[in-house]
């Protein structure tokens, strides 16, 4: 049976957030807030989880599930190398609403769906998700909705969708932002904006010192 938490109240924050991390090393999914919209995540390393989260939205490995990190250095374990202009912009808007592309590290034995070696990395701003993350490590968090749907702005919105498929929802409020990350592809010669979001692109040209351009 699903649980929703109240993180706005302090005793059911600390048992949300022990009931959320051991739904994660459990091999079970959760929803968190963050600071764009709600995730639904689970254990980045567990394959059977990230199948389930797959399935929960309705989408196929086609489609891989960003990674969500609780701190600046947590980035170094997870790629191949860090370029500097991923430092730059991780120094700019981590954390914050911006995703970057990078190669992964190949000894990593994780299955995100079909990434071509790469993998997409965000720090988000919010003091839930980053409890969260720093207790169970990087977790594999997409948008908390079916595919196709809108995504979730809030706890309850997210249960519409998803409910007792997803056995810990945390409730930190309506999103402050409501709209997703913006992402740079940092795997070619030249940054490459693959979504404007929450971070416009001239932001991003400003924190690189030269012209982004943007995927068409």
């Amino acid at each position: 049976m699903s649980t929703i938490y109240d993180c706005g109240v302090q005793a059911d924050r600390a048992a949300g957030l022990e009931a959320a991390a051991g739904a994660v090393r459990g091999g079970r999914l959760v929803v968190l807030p963050t600071d764009t919209v709600y995730g639904i995540g689970c254990d980045a390393f567990d394959a059977a989880a990230v199948r389930a989260l797959l399935e929960a939205k309705g989408r196929g490995p086609d489609m891989p599930v960003p990674v969500l990190v609780g701190s600046w250095t947590t980035i170094d374990g997870l790629v191949l190398g860090v370029p500097r202009q991923a430092r730059a912009l991780i120094e700019a808007f981590w954390p914050g609403g911006l995703s970057l592309v990078l190669p992964h590290a190949p000894s990593l034995a994780w299955d995100l769906g079909h990434t071509r070696g790469t993998v997409m990395l965000r720090m988000p701003l919010h003091p839930v998700a980053l409890e969260l993350l720093r207790d169970v490590g990087p977790m594999a968090v997409s948008s908390a909705n079916k595919s196709g749907f809108p995504p979730a702005g809030t706890a309850q919105e997210a249960w519409d969708q998803l409910g007792e498929e997803v056995g810990v929802y945390l409730d930190g409020g309506p999103a402050a932002e409501n709209i997703a990350s913006t992402i740079v592809d940092l795997t070619g010669p030249d940054p490459v904006v693959l979504r404007e979001g929450a971070v416009p692109v001239a932001e991003v040209s400003k924190a690189l010192g030269v012209e982004v351009e943007v995927a068409r």
